[in-house]
């Protein structure tokens, strides 16, 4: 399935991880933000560096549960690049660089307290020969954690994102990372949604493409 066509079924993804390798064999990813509310939308996405940060936009629009909207969306060390909708983002690198497993690092993660949505928390963990998915969900009264992990295989991204569809309260995305193929950053913003479309970062190799919608325009897709 190309990443286009699974993308624009999805009317609201919310937040949205694809990542995997390219055909040349490097690693490719993006992290891209939907939003529907005013202060969700109010961001932009900031390169400092390898690493990447959401930030506010306008300061004078009120920022519903700023805490949960701004956070490190990309991290990269030397022996690994970690992306995530969070601030978990933070802890789960800090946990592995002293040497934890990923299922140590992950276990104190949980969906964000953000009722009635209650939106997972998703992260990717890509390293030399494999790339690990994870999502942590509400499931009845109970925090369900899933780890998938794929050996690094030419031209094949897997995309996980927050929300099933559009609604009320909105569904969380609850199957296995979604195998697509290897997709540039501007089949996949063009296959999100102009209503909801906030910003993206993408990178494959050495090429990085950072877009806002927020700020002047979307630039270069």
């Amino acid at each position: 399935m190309r990443a286009e066509e699974y993308l624009k079924s999805i009317d609201y993804p919310g937040r949205i991880i694809a990542a995997g390798t390219d055909l040349d064999g490097r690693d490719a990813f993006a992290y891209a933000i939907t939003a529907r509310s005013e202060s969700s939308q109010n961001r932009v996405l900031e390169e400092d560096g390898n690493n990447v940060f959401t930030r506010v936009y306008k300061t004078d629009v009120e920022m519903i549960a700023p805490e949960l909207l701004v956070y490190q969306a990309v991290m990269t060390s030397p022996c690994f690049t970690l992306i995530g909708n969070g601030d978990h983002t933070t802890y789960i690198a800090a946990a592995l660089e002293e040497g934890k497993t990923l299922s140590e690092a992950f276990s104190d993660v949980c969906y964000e307290p953000d009722s009635p949505a209650f939106t997972p928390r998703i992260a990717v963990l890509l390293k030399a020969d494999e790339i690990a998915f994870m999502i942590a969900r509400k499931e009845g009264g109970e925090c369900l954690r899933k780890i998938y992990v794929y050996p690094n295989e030419k031209g094949v991204m897997h995309i996980i994102h927050t929300y099933a569809s559009n609604g009320s309260p909105l569904p969380s995305f609850s199957s296995m990372p979604v195998r697509v193929e290897a997709a540039s950053g501007k089949e996949i913003w063009s296959a999100l949604s102009p209503a909801y479309r906030v910003a993206m970062f993408y990178k494959h190799g050495s090429y990085k493409q950072l877009i806002n919608v927020n700020g002047g325009g979307c630039g270069e897709a």
